[in-house]
C-alpha cells in the first residue's frame, strides 16, 4: 500500500466512522477508500473550511485533503465539496444495493456521484444531474473511468425524471418535489437536505437530511437522518415554505416525523406543510393509510 492509498483508508475509516451499521460501513470505507478525492477538486493548493471561514493548504500534497473537511470548488458561487462524513451518514442510511439505478441531483465535480457508482457496482446505473455548465464539464471528465455514470448538463428540479432506486440531492430544497417523488420504483428511496430559510448573514439555513421511502403503493415513509445545511436548489425553493420550515426546526421534534404525504389535508399529526405534502409523526401501516 502506497502513501496516498494509506491515507484514503485512514480518510474512509474516520469519515464512515459515523454512519454506523457493520454491513453498511464496509460498504461504505471500500467505496470511499477506493475514490481519489484529489481528481475531483482541482489542482492544489486548496481552500479548505475551518471554523473561521476557508484558508489554504500549504501545499499541493493530496494528503491535505483526506480529512473530514470541505474543499472550495467555486467560492464565489458558496459551491463545495461537501463534508465527507455528512455524506457517509446519508450514503449508509440510503443503504445502496448492487445494480441499482441512481439519480443524483446536483453533482458538482462528481466525487460523490463516483461513490455512488462505486456503491451500484458495474451492474448498476447512476445519472448525475449538474445545472453549473462548467462543473458538469468537469464532472464528465472527472468520471469518465466510471462507465455506468451519464452525466447530464441540466436541472433535476425540472421534468420528469427516469425510474429509479434512489434519488440522492446535494442541494437544499424546501419541499420533495413531486417529480423526485414520481420517479422513486417500489420501495425506492429519496433522500434530500429539507432546509429552512436562510440565516442573518446568507449563510444557508441549518435543516436535516429527510429520507423518504416509497412503501408500496400505500404512501411514503419518512425520516430525518441528520442535520444539514446546503446552499439553495434551484427550483426546489418557497420562500412561505422556508417560513414554516424555520419554525418547525425551531420547535424541535425531528425525531418524531415519520411518514410523508401527498394531496391530503394535514391533521394533529403534522409536523410541516407545504403545497400538496406535509409530514406526520404518524407511521405508515396506521389508519391514517387509508387517506392516499
Amino acid at each position: 500500500m502506497d502513501r496516498l492509498e494509506a491515507h484514503r483508508l485512514f480518510f474512509a475509516r474516520l469519515v464512515t466512522s459515523r454512519a454506523g451499521g457493520p454491513e453498511a460501513t464496509d460498504q461504505l470505507i471500500e467505496a470511499f477508500s477506493s475514490v481519489p478525492r484529489e481528481q475531483f477538486v482541482g489542482p492544489g493548493p486548496w481552500k479548505v473550511f475551518a471554523s473561521g471561514g476557508f484558508i489554504d493548504t500549504p501545499t499541493a500534497d493530496p494528503a491535505f485533503l483526506y480529512q473530514d473537511i470541505l474543499v472550495a470548488l467555486a467560492p464565489e458561487r458558496r459551491i463545495n465539496n461537501g463534508e465527507p462524513s455528512l455524506h457517509a451518514i446519508s450514503l449508509a442510511a440510503l443503504n445502496v444495493s448492487e445494480g441499482e439505478t441512481i439519480v443524483h441531483i446536483g453533482a458538482g465535480t462528481g466525487y460523490y456521484t463516483a461513490i455512488l457508482a462505486e456503491l451500484t457496482g458495474n451492474s448498476g446505473t447512476v445519472l448525475a444531474y449538474e445545472i453549473e455548465q462548467d462543473l458538469a464539464q468537469r464532472a464528465a471528465t472527472n468520471l469518465s473511468s466510471w462507465k455506468n455514470v451519464s452525466v447530464i448538463q441540466q436541472s433535476g428540479s425540472e421534468g420528469t425524471l427516469p425510474a429509479c432506486d434512489v434519488v440522492y440531492v446535494s442541494a437544499g430544497a424546501t419541499h420533495p418535489l413531486d417529480t423526485w417523488l414520481d420517479a422513486l420504483r417500489p420501495n425506492g428511496r429519496l433522500l434530500f437536505p429539507l432546509t429552512p430559510m436562510e440565516g442573518a448573514t446568507g449563510a444557508p439555513g441549518l435543516g436535516g437530511m429527510l429520507l423518504v421511502k416509497r412503501v408500496g403503493d400505500a404512501g411514503y415513509s419518512a425520516r430525518f437522518v441528520c442535520r444539514a445545511a446546503f446552499i439553495p436548489c434551484i427550483g426546489a425553493r418557497d420562500e412561505a415554505t422556508a417560513v414554516r420550515l424555520s419554525e418547525s426546526f425551531a420547535r424541535g421534534g425531528l425525531q418524531d416525523v415519520g411518514s410523508l404525504w401527498r394531496g391530503t389535508i394535514p391533521d394533529a399529526t403534522c409536523w410541516c406543510a407545504g403545497k400538496g405534502w406535509w409530514l406526520s409523526s404518524s407511521e405508515i401501516g396506521s389508519e391514517k393509510t387509508s387517506n392516499y
